[in-house]
């Protein structure tokens, strides 16, 4: 029985950059120099090197990485499709320590590819056209705070837990975003720029929804403190499902993450729910 990874384009290099040139290149191929699409051919000479095409316009050589995450790497074009679907396929991330072990390359090269993932990941997280939702689509929002107990967190002094905040569409998209504080100044201008306002919104008790709640087609609330959590439409179980994926990440695979680093591993995360469940 063969899996995913037994496609020919994560063990042959040619196979590979077929694979990358019939998706970049699929109306054509463009100069990434001049910009003029097919006036350009294979480079013929004594270069070995794999899929490196001639500009006949401007006459300077370019490959398909030109561009992408893959420009100015050593590392082999199929290493770098394993790593990608390693990353996306893997629901709660995948560290750079297990990356190291599963692609049999050093821990400098997993760092390597798992950071430039992520900001490709991080890019398409915020580029995401469009807002959420849309007519008759239910959207929860919800946050939670990320960071184990006070005593585990540092000798003394520890850091305050991080506040994320997370869109859900019902079976389809999520975004998520670090957020200094949880409160109506910093959680409105991310519901109206991030959810559509023919939506249906739906969110726990929190006093910061209640008036960007009016913008949308409808805005229901679930009452946590008296240990409601569904009430016929009303529920944010989508979201908390979301949080659980986060946190088992962090605490499971990752152990710890900085500010920062939370930014692209939440773009990681939420890119790979919409994966999920697309």
């Amino acid at each position: 029985m063969s899996s995913v990874l037994s496609a020919e384009h994560f063990h042959s290099e040619e196979a590979a950059y077929r694979f990358v040139e019939a998706r970049l290149w699929a109306n054509g191929r463009p100069c990434p120099h001049c910009g003029i699409i097919d006036k350009s051919g294979p480079l013929k000479g004594k270069s070995t090197r794999i899929g490196v095409y001639k500009c006949y316009a401007c006459r300077k050589p370019f490959t398909v990485k030109v561009g992408t995450v893959f420009e100015s790497s050593h590392v082999k074009l199929h290493v770098w499709l394993q790593a990608m679907h390693l990353l996306c396929s893997s629901k709660k991330g995948m560290s750079t320590h297990q990356l190291h072990r599963v692609l049999g390359v050093t821990l400098q090269t997993a760092w390597f590819l798992s950071h430039r993932i992520r900001e490709a990941m991080m890019d398409l997280h915020i580029n995401n056209a469009g807002p959420l939702g849309g007519d008759g689509v239910f959207v929860e929002a919800d946050e939670t705070f990320v960071g184990g107990r006070a005593r585990n967190r540092a000798y003394r002094n520890p850091a305050p837990k991080k506040a994320v905040v997370a869109l859900v569409e019902r079976h389809g998209r999520v975004r998520s975003q670090h957020v200094p504080e949880v409160n109506a100044a910093n959680l409105r201008p991310i519901l109206e720029a991030g959810v559509n306002k023919a939506s249906h919104l739906r969110t726990d008790e929190s006093g910061v929804y209640w008036k960007v709640g009016e913008q949308f087609a409808s805005h229901k609330t679930v009452i946590h403190a008296q240990k409601e959590y569904v009430r016929g439409d009303a529920s944010t179980n989508a979201a908390e499902n979301f949080f659980s994926v986060l946190k088992r990440g962090i605490y499971g695979i990752y152990q710890h993450v900085s500010e920062e680093h939370l930014h692209r591993y939440l773009a990681e995360l939420s890119y790979g729910q919409k994966l999920v469940t697309a």
